[in-house]
């Protein structure tokens, strides 16, 4: 492991924490497919159980030991170790979870490899807030379900505030990103799956009614507007939550949780 004391906030691999956003990171063209932060030692942990390769470190001496356990195979990967007080000139927050990390990102799987060998997937319809996006891949991670697919409008899955949500889950659940519905919708079935879209309809299944095949995609709305005509065009069935005291509706991931808290033992 690579020690550097932080004396200065000029070196090149600094700017990975500082000043590109997550958006940015995404986006860069080097190295190829971009990067995305990791934050704690154990979302750090899992990014590594998880094949992704470090690109630099940020920490406090306090935690230098436990992170020399973690990066045995990446002697290299410079570990940038200074005061809270200059970690967060650099960063712009308190650092308290031991680490951050900038992680090369991983090629995404084609929607077809992972369908193949899944039964029951979770699709995110052009959700907007990371913070749900991270709690629907944690329920995902807790609950079973298979894999989790994302609409091309989606918000990341690997912006920082969502890997942090998730506790890293988004790290260890398969997932990618889904052509546009036109290309999605068919895609699905003819790998064999039901979609059943979560969501308000005159003609909607309450959930436990629905008796759901041995393959079913369970496709979720943007927070504020729900699903999308496109999508709902494509679904096979409406499936709806029973709700009381005239409450419509529950957040999204909360509806994901419960949704699939009632899904766990109707696939195989």
């Amino acid at each position: 492991m690579r020690l550097i004391p932080l004396e200065s906030l000029d070196a090149p691999e600094l700017a990975d924490f500082s000043r590109l956003t997550d958006v940015a990171l995404r986006r860069r063209t080097e190295p190829a497919g971009g990067l995305y932060l990791a934050e704690s030692t154990k979302v750090i942990q899992r990014a590594l159980a998880a094949g992704h390769r470090p690109r630099a470190l940020l920490t406090r001496q306090a935690w230098v030991a436990e992170l020399e356990g973690l990066l045995g195979d990446f002697p290299d990967v410079p570990v940038y170790v200074g005061a809270d007080e200059m970690m967060e000139e650099l960063t712009g927050y308190h650092l308290h979870r031991g680490a951050l990390a900038s992680m090369h990102r991983p090629d995404l799987p084609d929607p077809r490899v992972l369908l193949s060998s899944a039964r029951r997937v979770v699709v995110l319809d052009g959700l907007v807030d990371h913070t749900n996006v991270g709690a629907i891949f944690r329920s995902v991670a807790g609950l079973g379900a298979d894999a989790v697919l994302v609409t091309p409008e989606c918000a990341d899955p690997l912006y920082r505030r969502s890997v942090r949500v998730s506790m890293g889950t988004v790290l260890q659940v398969p997932w990618t990103r889904l052509p546009d519905w036109r290309t999605a919708g068919p895609l699905l079935h003819e790998a064999g799956f039901e979609i059943a879209a979560l969501a308000l309809s005159d003609d909607a299944v309450p959930l436990d009614r629905y008796e759901a095949p041995e393959r079913v995609a369970l496709v979720l709305g943007s927070e504020g507007d729900g699903l999308g005509r496109k999508a709902l065009a494509q679904a096979d069935t409406v499936v709806t939550i029973p709700m009381l005291h005239g409450v419509d509706s529950l957040n999204v991931a909360a509806a994901a949780a419960v949704a699939l808290w009632a899904l766990r033992g109707s696939t195989v």
